[in-house]
């Protein structure tokens, strides 16, 4: 069974995660977890009640992960699932993760990043030239490495599929397994 890598941390939004986490495994992929270490993480929610101008945040689910980034070899893995939330925000500090990032743009395997996993994909500088979309409040994080932002909900750049939020998993799920399958 082909390999698909999840990356998550604390913090990284349930919906985003969970979705892929048992979507996948449907298509006949098997879903690995990958973090900076291999612990259990919390995960959050995350919903914009009427009349904010900014998501809320509550405390979601758990999730163990199975290996650390340090530990990943890349090659034996036929994609990349960037999850969001508020994770990225430090794990694109993250060297381990960054490099084997990198290996999957560099030998053209499929990549999907949804909400703030765009922050990872360009802290990696792996997003130049090219177009994707995120959630609203993360386009200068694309448009500052020299990608194209867009508002819509699913973008397939190449090797890349990136969506804005949770609420556009069907279509964002829909190709990525299509390039997955592709790609086998």
């Amino acid at each position: 069974m082909p390999k698909v890598l999840l990356v998550i941390g604390d913090a990284t939004e349930v919906l985003d995660t969970m979705y892929p986490y048992f979507r996948l495994p449907e298509d006949g992929f098997e879903v690995v977890v990958a973090a900076p270490e291999q612990k259990l993480y919390h995960m959050v929610l995350h919903e914009q009640p009427p009349g904010w101008d900014i998501t809320q945040e509550t405390a979601g689910y758990h999730l163990q992960s199975d290996i650390a980034f340090r530990d990943i070899k890349p090659e034996e893995y036929a994609g990349l699932f960037v999850s969001g939330g508020r994770a990225p925000e430090y794990l694109r500090y993250d060297e381990d993760l960054l490099n084997v990032t990198r290996h999957f743009f560099e030998a053209n395997k499929p990549v999907a990043s949804v909400c703030h996993g765009i922050e990872i994909l360009a802290a990696a500088d792996c997003i130049q030239g090219r177009t994707v979309t995120t959630v609203a409040k993360c386009a200068l994080d694309a448009t500052q490495v020299g990608a194209k932002y867009v508002d819509q909900p699913t973008v397939v750049d190449g090797n890349l599929v990136t969506a804005r939020v949770w609420m556009d998993n069907t279509p964002f799920l829909k190709a990525f397994i299509e390039m997955l399958k592709t790609s086998q």
